[in-house]
């Protein structure tokens, strides 16, 4: 068995720079997609689901839990709806981005704490700041505005896909804090597994081709290791020393940089109801943050 000392004690300026750094990565989704040549949703999904699961069975062995993955523990009622939750996150994220604006899609991911905050209320009744339903308020009409979109950027049906992948995290979320478990890495660990026999059989029945190009092949394997397993890695070693208000804000990267690098590298630009509408929804998120103390559900993209 391995140790990581880093995952035990961390510096502030360590720990910023690791969270940070994990929403630079997560950030690439939108780029990774569009250079997708022909791969739909399913067949994607099925090997960046691949790569990931490796990569978190590799990183929690190495911690030296992977007899944790063998138990029965895994396997309980929280655990298994929320990685079949992250799942429809996955799906649903992948299908946006193909559909809609990646600047749309990221803004809209980003409501899954607010989503996470009504579900907790409402199924584990944990307390709501009045400051948050406030967020929550005025970043409903952010959204609202965005919906209102006319242009070809816009769709509708990538939109509430969008919104379907933050209800997503939002219920995984909410199934860890119900299980009491701190560590989610177990939890995306068996996401990962069971989106790789779903997608295989959603493809099987589709008639889809596991046999991706060379360049679809290793898109999808890189987006499994880097942009969501190393991400992932980054922001549970990072954010075991910091607060609420700064996860929150520090996982702003992730919103901010993925239309940045779809516009640097690709041309694509946002429509203006999506920067009007992004950018309330941003003043609430922030707003969220630099009032609240507590503990803020880790996003996962």
């Amino acid at each position: 068995m391995v140790n990581f000392p880093e995952f035990k004690s961390n510096t502030y300026a360590q720990s910023v720079f690791l969270v940070l750094f994990a929403g630079v990565l997560w950030s690439t989704m939108g780029l990774g997609i569009r250079l997708i040549e022909n791969a739909g949703v399913w067949q994607i999904l099925f090997y960046r689901s691949i790569s990931l699961t490796l990569l978190l069975f590799f990183v929690i062995r190495i911690r030296g839990k992977s007899k944790r993955l063998l138990s029965k523990k895994l396997f309980n009622t929280p655990n298994i709806i929320g990685g079949l939750a992250l799942v429809a996150a996955y799906s649903g994220g992948i299908f946006a981005i193909q559909t809609t604006s990646v600047a749309n899609a990221m803004l809209l991911f980003a409501t899954a704490p607010f989503i996470a905050a009504v579900l907790g209320y409402l199924m584990l009744g944990e307390w709501v700041r009045t400051t948050t339903w406030c967020s929550i308020i005025v970043a409903i009409g952010g959204v609202a505005y965005m919906f209102t979109d006319q242009s070809t950027q816009f769709s509708l049906t990538g939109s509430f896909a969008a919104l379907g992948s933050a209800m997503g995290f939002a219920v995984f979320s909410v199934a860890l804090r119900w299980g009491k478990n701190d560590e989610m890495l177990p939890s995306v660990f068996l996401s990962g597994c069971f989106a790789i026999i779903i997608t295989f059989f959603i493809s099987l029945f589709l008639k889809q081709s596991l046999l991706l190009s060379s360049q679809d092949m290793g898109i999808s394997f890189f987006l499994g290791i880097f942009q969501v397993g190393g991400g992932l890695v980054l922001y549970t070693i990072g954010s075991k020393t910091l607060t609420a208000a700064d996860l929150t804000l520090l996982s702003l990267a992730e919103v901010v940089l993925g239309p940045f690098w779809v516009w640097f590298f690709l041309g694509e630009v946002a429509s203006n109801n999506t920067l009007v509408g992004g950018s309330i929804l941003l003043i609430a998120i922030a707003a969220n943050a630099l009032t609240g103390k507590r503990k803020k559900p880790p996003p996962i993209m």
